[in-house]
């Protein structure tokens, strides 16, 4: 199985290469920093996508992993906090660069049958669960899940499957020292649901390790 990853080179994109390729899986980890065995992609920057589009043109991509992502509004006042620049950068990143990634290898995805996307998005997106703060990253992650919803029903009838995650509270830069599971935990749970996703269960909203998260 051919996998690609974008933001491979840290956190839990590089647990999942990592934890992928050790079960004999052909992993294209890509990321915005160059570092060897990388393949080069800014999410936000479509020349970038067209760029790593054409060096990996006539290649299947059996699951794409839509990892990549930041949280930049961590701890920002209510009253000062939460500027503009911040709200264009995370959903340049968070949302934007989801549905470009996805976009420019339709290609790939279309040209192997029964191909899976999986979005990682995070309980921060979930409109049942709002207990406030961090207003910028709980609103993009919200539009990576709905963005993930409505793909699974267009591409539901090409046989492509889509998922939406969440990672649990993992021990990254992210999610700090404290958090409740390391990297290499995540990217086990995960990549036990990517198997799993099928047509059948596309549109999901899953945790890393296999329950049901309230949209």
């Amino acid at each position: 199985m051919h996998v690609l990853i974008t933001g491979a080179s840290r956190g839990i994109g590089l647990a999942l290469t990592t934890h992928l390729a050790g079960q004999g899986h052909d992993v294209t980890g890509a990321a915005r920093s160059a570092a060897p065995g990388i393949e080069p992609l800014d999410v936000t920057d479509p020349a970038s996508h067209a760029a790593l589009a054409g060096r990996l043109a006539g290649r299947p991509i059996d699951l794409l992993v839509c990892n990549a992502g930041i949280y930049i509004d961590k701890g920002q006042p209510l009253d000062t906090g939460f500027a503009a620049e911040l709200w264009a950068k995370t959903f340049a990143v968070n949302v934007t660069g989801v549905f470009l990634t996805i976009q420019s290898l339709l290609p790939n995805l279309r040209a192997g049958p029964g191909a899976k996307i999986a979005i990682i998005s995070s309980q921060m997106a979930s409109q049942e669960r709002a207990p406030g703060g961090s207003y910028i990253y709980r609103a993009s992650k919200a539009a990576a899940l709905n963005l993930g919803r409505n793909l699974a029903k267009d591409l539901r009838r090409e046989g492509i499957a889509v998922g939406i995650y969440h990672p649990g509270w993992v021990q990254t830069d992210m999610g700090g020292g404290s958090a409740e599971i390391t990297a290499q935990e995540a990217a086990r749970g995960l990549a036990e649901r990517f198997a799993a996703l099928s047509v059948d269960t596309t549109g999901c909203f899953e945790t890393w390790d296999g329950r049901a998260h309230p949209m």
